[in-house]
Order: structure tokens, then C-alpha cells, then sequence
């Protein structure tokens, strides 16, 4: 799709109203999407035809102290992810120590089940009684 003739004026329009708070096309997010929805051009046309008015865009809300919607988001999605990872990290190590402590109770019990064969096979099938004196 070739672009519209007058697409980079309909993308500063749509920019221009976005920063000043009043969005007519869109949800007024800092998105790349929002501008392209807010100009009523496709997305693709700020990454591969206009890359240097997204550029601008983006320099225009972090000089007035912003931060993206865009960033925002995968800021916090970096931290949820950095959480989940200490938690799992923290679950595997209590997995491996349980495994260890199972592994030495397996261990344990084979050695006293073949305590007991030996003690079968030494009393050549003699019941004993226990307790009794």
C-alpha cells in the first residue's frame, strides 16, 4: 500500500493532539498504535515508512517527563518476570534439598529392608515372639 499524500501531516496532527491531552481517533496512549489509530494510518506506516516520526514522538513524551505507555508496560512486565523467576529459583532450590532428603530416606529404607531379609533368611522362617519374657 503506497502512502497517503498527506500522511506525515495527518501523523504530526494526530501527535500534536495526543501530547496536548485531547485525542479525537483514539485512547490517547503513548503508543505507537494510538498515533497511528489517532491519524488513521496503518501502524506499519510509523515503523517502516515513518520511522523518524515515531522517533520523534517518542522524544516528544520523554522530554516532557514521560514515559511510553509502551515502556511503562514492559517495565512492568520486566519486574513481574524478575519476581517469578527469584520465586522459582527459590522453589527449585526446595525442590532439589527434598529430593536430596527423599533420596536419603530411600536409601535408608532399602538398607533396613535388606537388615530384615537377612535376619528372615538367618531364622529360617522361626516366628519369634516379641515382648515376651
Amino acid at each position: 500500500m503506497s502512502p497517503l499524500p498527506d500522511e506525515r501531516t495527518r501523523i504530526k496532527a494526530a501527535m500534536d493532539r495526543i501530547l496536548d491531552g485531547t485525542p479525537e481517533n483514539s485512547d490517547g496512549a503513548l503508543t505507537v498504535v494510538a498515533l497511528a489509530t489517532e491519524a488513521g494510518v496503518p501502524r506499519n506506516a510509523l515503523t517502516q515508512r515513518h520511522p523518524d516520526l515515531k522517533n520523534l514522538f517518542y522524544e516528544k513524551v520523554r522530554a516532557r517527563g514521560g514515559t511510553p505507555d509502551s515502556e511503562r508496560r514492559l517495565r512492568r512486565e520486566t519486574a513481574r518476570l524478575t519476581r517469578l523467576r527469584k520465586d522459582d529459583k527459590e522453589q527449585i532450590r526446595q525442590l532439589k534439598e527434598d529430593n536430596e532428603a527423599l533420596v536419603r530416606a530411600l536409601h535408608l529404607a532399602q538398607l533396613e529392608n535388606e537388615e530384615l531379609r537377612r535376619q528372615l533368611a538367618e531364622s529360617r522362617g522361626k516366628v519369634h515372639a516379641i515382648g515376651s519374657h
